[in-house]
């Protein structure tokens, strides 16, 4: 017997797609916070792994978030010219001001 899309346990769900996790770096306006996602990637031709850097804004509805703190987002629809990203929810609560270095 096959099952369907209805049957099947809320456990089965596939993990969000798309989700990225950085620090908050910016929570001046309402309602959107300026998140830094750092990673690693490797030199096409050297193989050798260079730190990089994405800055997104994003959607937070409910200001949960402050500066400093670990957050992880998702994509969205576009919610204004420079937003298309939401906030998941705050995985680390900070106690001092967001790191301006790499090391996020």
């Amino acid at each position: 017997m096959t099952t369907t899309a209805a049957e099947k346990p809320q456990s089965a769900r596939k993990p969000l797609r798309g989700t990225k996790t950085g620090v908050v770096t910016s929570d001046r306006r309402p309602k959107t916070r300026t998140v830094l996602v750092a990673y690693q990637a490797q030199h096409s031709k050297y193989g050798k792994y260079i730190k990089q850097r994405s800055v997104y804004q994003v959607h937070d509805p409910k200001n949960d978030s402050k500066v400093g703190d670990r957050v992880e987002i998702a994509s969205c629809r576009p919610i204004s010219k420079t937003k298309s990203w939401r906030l998941i929810r705050v995985l680390r609560t900070s106690q001092g001001p967001a790191p301006t270095n790499l090391e996020a």
